[in-house]
């Protein structure tokens, strides 16, 4: 005897196997098909999103380690700072053009300036070319946008998704600053320029990993002087006036050797500040002498309370003798001594104490001289010494306070005194 079938019904159900539904929000499981998969085709597992080291997380990597790069080869952005410099003085050429605001630029101009800044940064740090962008570093393809403005950098569709250095720099604020981002489209605007640009959008501005932000920019003193100052000096007819009035208007303000290029207007410009005819020379009957970047300049000015000049930089001050021989510090000798500089404390006749801070003075010929004020006369100023680097690094500073208020300090210079 045969057993009994079942019947077609009971048998089509048990053929049919619909897939589960998934019940509402629940979580879908590796090897689970999901409603968005297609039938055929294996699951990509969790893990395998991104092929090896093109995740978002190795993108991070790349960027710390440009980071990283950069800030081993100017930890303190003095190198960057100056490369950036150097570019804004290239582009707008003083020395020819007696520019020296960015808006004096023509529009092709300030186009440009963020090729001068590419190549100053490439040559001052040093950074290699890159493959298919400005820069290779640390193994990655990064592109340098630079603008005159804070968020005003125009991204280009080849650089999207790429590593930027992004510089910015005005001397109007007198500030420097440096950061990179991953030019991503969450970082980025959605609609760009007729070219295909587009700008950071708000996270974008908030995602920049700063490098250094808002760091000094070397002083342009013509923007730092009332416009009224400034014109008084470029009405001269001759470059030597023009110095010369410079000096008398900026002073106690760093001058740069490019400032002195702008207003002079002449290939011998660095002539016109020297001794021998320069602004030191007319100017010194006036009380006003020129502090330059020389060892012994430096101090000289550091002790008058000064800015103390850089490189290729000058200060400039009025100076008045001393109502009071300075209280005696050290040997007999001292008084003979090239230089010596100190800080006086007290009250003298033409206001010693001004503005209640101590009155501070150099030693020159065996005179004391401070910082003239406006009730001062004029005196010829003193020439300054030209001390080795070597003598002006051994100069030591005494200081002494005496009963009464005063407060006496010498230094002795063993170096030569050239007229130089």
């Amino acid at each position: 005897m045969k057993p009994a079938r079942p019947p077609a019904a009971e048998c089509d159900r048990r053929e049919i196997r619909p897939d589960p539904e998934l019940i509402p929000g629940q979580l879908t499981l590796p090897g689970m098909p999901s409603q968005s998969e297609p039938a055929t085709g294996q699951p990509v597992l969790p893990g395998l999103e991104f092929p090896a080291g093109s995740g978002p997380e190795a993108g991070e990597v790349e960027l710390a380690a440009v980071a990283a790069e950069l800030s081993a080869l100017d930890r303190d952005g003095t190198q960057m700072a100056a490369a950036i410099r150097g570019a804004l003085d290239m582009l707008l050429d003083g020395q020819h053009t007696g520019r020296f605001r960015w808006d004096q630029l023509h529009k092709t101009e300030k186009t440009h300036a963020g090729t001068l800044v590419e190549i100053a940064l490439a040559r001052a740090l040093p950074l290699a070319d890159g493959t298919a962008l400005d820069y290779m570093i640390a193994g990655a393809d990064v592109d340098c946008k630079f603008s005159h403005r804070l968020g005003g950098w125009m991204i280009p569709p080849e650089a999207e998704a790429k590593l930027l250095l992004l510089v910015q720099a005005s001397d109007e604020d007198g500030t420097w600053s440096a950061g990179l981002i991953r030019a991503s489209e969450e970082n980025l605007s959605p609609a760009g320029n007729r070219d295909g640009k587009r700008t950071l959008n708000e996270h974008g501005r908030a995602t920049v990993r700063w490098l250094h932000f808002r760091a000094p920019l070397q002083e342009n003193v013509l923007i730092k002087l009332p416009e009224r100052d400034v014109a008084a000096v470029f009405a001269l007819p001759s470059g030597q006036q023009r110095v010369n009035e410079l000096f008398r208007r900026a002073q106690r303000m760093r001058v740069s050797r490019t400032v002195v290029a702008t207003v002079a207007m002449q290939d011998d410009y660095m002539k016109r500040v020297r001794d021998g005819g320069g602004a030191r020379d007319q100017l010194r009957d006036e009380g006003i002498v020129i502090f330059g970047d020389y060892a012994g300049d430096q101090l000289l000015a550091a002790a008058l309370g000064l800015p103390r000049p850089g490189p290729g930089e000058f200060v400039s001050a009025r100076l008045a003798r001393r109502a009071r021989v300075a209280v005696g510090v050290g040997s007999a000798g001292a008084d003979a001594a090239v230089g010596a500089v100190g800080v006086e404390g007290g009250r003298e006749s033409g206001g010693g104490r001004e503005g209640g801070y101590d009155r501070r003075f150099i030693r020159l010929d065996g005179a004391d001289w401070v910082l003239a004020g406006p009730a001062d006369p004029r005196v010829p100023a003193p020439s300054l010494p030209r001390l080795s680097g070597s003598a002006a690094s051994a100069a030591q500073i005494v200081s002494m306070r005496v009963a009464g208020g005063a407060l006496g300090a010498g230094a002795t210079y063993p170096g030569r005194h050239d007229g130089t």
